[in-house]
């Protein structure tokens, strides 16, 4: 079962974070069943208010400048279990129900890459 609030109480929430970096807060989604690291990104107020309320992760798309539910065209969500704030209230940890990959070139994480790989390509 998602993790889900009022809007009320989402809005509440939402509006005691510190946003920065251009009115957003970093989001990092963890796999709440393993704490596999599935991604970091990226969310402005609305896209608390949603994955609070709507117990699907959404976040802030910085390359495409608007709000984005995961796996809208994917397929790929990501159902809110957990939440937590850091102590400065500026970066939140989602941790998740991932359906499918997280990453959008198809692996479970995004954190595949070793530095052995990078240094040969």
């Amino acid at each position: 079962m998602a993790y889900i609030l009022s809007v009320e109480d989402a809005k509440k929430i939402a509006e005691k974070l510190n946003y920065r970096h251009n009115g957003l807060v970093t989001v990092i989604a963890q796999d709440f069943e393993t704490n596999e690291v599935l991604m970091v990104a990226h969310a402005n107020r609305e896209a608390v208010e949603k994955t609070l309320t709507t117990g699907k992760v959404h976040y802030w798309s910085i390359s495409r400048g608007k709000l984005w539910l995961k796996g809208e065209t994917s397929g790929n969500y990501q159902i809110l279990k957990e939440i937590y704030f850091d102590c400065d209230l500026d970066a939140i940890l989602v941790k998740v129900q991932q359906i499918g990959a997280a990453c959008h070139l198809g692996y479970k994480s995004c954190f595949f890459q070793k530095p052995e790989n990078l240094k040969n390509g």
